[in-house]
């Protein structure tokens, strides 16, 4: 949620900056400033009305000593109570109709960002070479299957199309890739967490994904007199909750966490020939990094985020590149976010593996999660993710950026302490 002071003070700003994420918020930000301002002007003649009613309620025991009539005393009395209850009908009207506005903005792209699209990115850096290869090289739906280490027959008869199993080494393969990344953030500080997969709505709106994507999830059939659930897109839609409603202090800042969960997606299948396997899915493994900080802090968070999700494809020995999203391409929720896309050979181009993102006080806004100053000022703290990593990708890439003529795969050197192996073979 963005600041309403700011939407109020530099509501020029306010558009322009979400015009570069493809918004029209001409209307809304109009609309926003003019049922603030019905709010304001109905409070103030609550509080009026109310310091009338007040003022009477005092002088009737003396009326009463005076033998006044108190008749026309109890009809203003009436008459100003109902005028009340109408306003407070009227601001819970208005401030319902606010709130939507305000939960319906974006947040504002970072200054420095590019406005569009996807054609506006830009890689700011490379690392490694393109593997090349001196025999005619599998793509990985064909390798895991030779291989044995993915079963998407038996998984579309389970399941559906857009699920996969993993069997065998397999399974151990991505259960080493997970302990690979799960190794790497607890030599960092981070602190690990195992989250509910289930979430209540509270945890979307923190997050910022509803209401304007809460279809986009799975929700769970639950009895009328249940809390209604659904099933968590990210980890960081319940990261980003553990602190709701608080108010942390100084000394308790930064946050470091990280959770390993499945995520599950609505938005799956195969939008493009070369898309097929586990690039796209219902369901995939990831482990997500979030972070809460001092607002002066922030930019140097989310370098160490990016710097942490960079280390973890060069310790799988990847080429990769880093690219810097332009506005309309991040986030409904975020200020500036950076890809680390790493070459997945048979697809001919470059894949997001970890997307790190800003959100700045957006998120913290939706969900009143604030820092109270040494000096006794309290403001909201910023939030900001990262993928560290999902594996629906790296998994492929790791086949077949490793596959050797003789159809086998060698397991990369930070992974074999976790799966025993040097070589994945037939």
């Amino acid at each position: 949620m963005l600041d309403i002071k700011l939407i109020k003070e530099q509501p020029e700003e306010v558009i322009a900056r979400l015009a570069k994420k493809g918004k029209d918020a001409k209307e809304d930000v109009e609309m926003i400033i003019k049922l603030d301002e019905q709010r304001r002007a109905i409070i103030v003649e609550n509080e009026a009305l109310k310091a009338e009613q007040n003022r009477t309620n005092k002088l009737i025991p003396q009326y009463k000593k005076e033998g006044k009539d108190l008749a026309p005393i109890f009809a203003e009395m009436k008459e100003l109570g109902a005028k009340t209850k109408a306003n407070d009908d009227k601001l819970k009207e208005v401030e319902t109709q606010l709130t939507s506005f305000m939960l319906g903005l974006p947040n504002m792209p970072d200054p420095d960002l590019e406005g569009g699209g996807k054609e506006n990115n830009k890689p700011l850096r490379y690392f490694g070479e393109p593997r090349k290869f001196d025999f005619e090289p599998k793509n990985h739906v064909d390798l895991c299957t030779d291989l044995g280490l993915i079963d998407y027959k038996r998984a579309a008869k389970l399941s559906g199309n857009g699920f996969w199993i993993y069997s065998g080494l397999g399974a151990r393969l991505e259960w080493a890739i997970l302990n690979y990344f799960i190794d790497f953030h607890l030599g960092n500080g981070y602190q690990f967490m195992l989250v509910p997969h289930m979430l209540g709505y509270e945890c979307g709106l923190t997050a910022g994904q509803f209401p304007k994507f809460q279809d986009e999830v799975y929700w769970l059939e639950t009895a009328e007199d249940e809390r209604r659930r659904f099933m968590l897109p990210t980890a960081e839609t319940a990261l980003v909750s553990l602190h709701r409603d608080e108010i942390l202090t100084e000394a308790d800042l930064p946050k470091k966490y990280f959770a390993y969960t499945p995520c599950f997606r609505r938005e799956a299948g195969s939008y493009r020939a070369d898309e097929r396997g586990m690039v796209r899915g219902h369901q995939f493994n990831k482990v997500e990094m979030v972070q809460y900080t001092l607002p002066e802090k922030s930019d140097e968070a989310f370098e160490e985020l990016v710097g942490n999700a960079e280390n973890l494809v060069k310790g799988l020995g990847f080429h990769f590149r880093t690219v810097k999203l332009a506005a309309g391409d991040c986030a409904s929720t975020m200020a500036r976010t950076y890809d680390i896309e790493i070459n997945i050979p048979s697809m001919n181009g470059y894949k997001e593996v970890s997307s790190v993102s800003n959100g700045r006080d957006y998120q913290a806004r939706r969900g009143m999660i604030r820092v109270k100053r040494a000096d006794g000022k309290t403001e909201f703290v910023h939030t900001l993710n990262g993928s560290g990593l999902a594996t629906s990708r790296i998994f492929p890439a790791l086949v077949e950026q490793n596959q050797n003529a003789d159809g086998s795969v060698t397991v990369p050197e930070v992974l074999r302490k976790y799966i025993g192996l040097d070589v994945i073979k037939k």
